[in-house]
């Protein structure tokens, strides 16, 4: 089963939003300010903190302290404190990191995403979420997104990868693998909803009535349908189906277990209980 890894170089929404945020944090010890956007860009960005801006030109950065916030073309960034790294380029400011620390949330009318600290790294165009105590977690409006480890967002691609422990949840149905990719589009009424997920190691597909296993996955929400392979167990009550791939249909509730990738039969075992009557 082979997973694509997005490309390095997608342009993600929320770094373009900090580039020009941490531009205006250059005016120090400003509550808020309200910048006029350059040619090409998405217009002025208003930034607010509590404690101050400072900028620190030796070290080529500027920090906005206490309930940070920043908005910008229907993007808002809130942390306790915002970091951003910079370099000269050709006379210019170049903005190429941004680390939040501290009640991370990223809004758009799309999505939320939420972290104890988030990095920002516009070289690599990646949007990363972090945290120990509570895990960082993705919203759309349709699907729930959680994981241990990390959780990214490439907003040109709309795809998020979560590791470690990620859990994806929509209605009765959940998700869990140490790693999942989510492929999202827009529907008709502008929402961002799931179309693919893309599931390794120690997948467990969940629904009211079935439990399936297996050590890779793909799911299509559109169909319903997940195909897994590799240790396969799909459980439903005390009834119990084992083999190397199957496909499960969530919406119907018919698993078939089928053969290897390569053709060759494969031996598929069946183990079914019967009720109790004394149960």
């Amino acid at each position: 089963m082979r997973i694509d890894r997005p490309g390095r170089r997608t342009v993600c929404g929320w770094a373009i939003l900090i580039a020009a945020l941490c531009w205006t944090m250059a005016i120090p010890e400003t509550r808020a300010q309200s910048v006029p956007g350059q040619a090409g860009d998405e217009g002025p960005v208003t930034v607010e903190a509590d404690d101050g801006i400072e900028w620190i030109r030796d070290q080529r950065m500027y920090v906005a302290r206490g309930n940070a916030r920043a908005e910008r073309g229907g993007v808002t960034v809130r942390a306790d404190t915002l970091t951003a790294l910079y370099r000269e380029a050709n006379g210019a400011t170049d903005i190429y990191r941004l680390e939040a620390v501290g009640k991370v949330v990223i809004s758009s009318d799309k999505q939320t995403g939420y972290g104890e600290r988030a990095v920002y790294d516009l070289d690599e165009a990646v949007a990363v979420l972090l945290g120990k105590q509570a895990p960082p977690r993705l919203e759309t409006g349709t699907e729930t997104i959680t994981a241990r480890d990390s959780l990214e967002y490439w907003e040109q691609r709309k795809i998020a990868v979560a590791r470690g422990n990620a859990v994806a949840k929509k209605d009765d149905r959940t998700i869990r693998a140490d790693t999942l990719i989510a492929r999202f589009e827009e529907d008709r009424a502008g929402k961002l909803v799931a179309t693919r997920m893309d599931a390794v190691g120690n997948v467990v597909i969940t629904t009211a009535e079935d439990v399936a296993r297996g050590d890779e996955g793909i799911y299509n929400v559109d169909s319903e349908t997940a195909i897994l392979q590799g240790n396969v167990r799909i459980t439903r009550g005390e009834n119990q189906l084992n083999g190397e791939r199957a496909e499960v249909n969530l919406k119907t509730g018919i698993s078939k277990l089928l053969s290897g990738p390569d053709g060759a039969k494969q031996r598929v075992r069946g183990l079914f209980n019967p009720k109790s009557d004394k149960k």
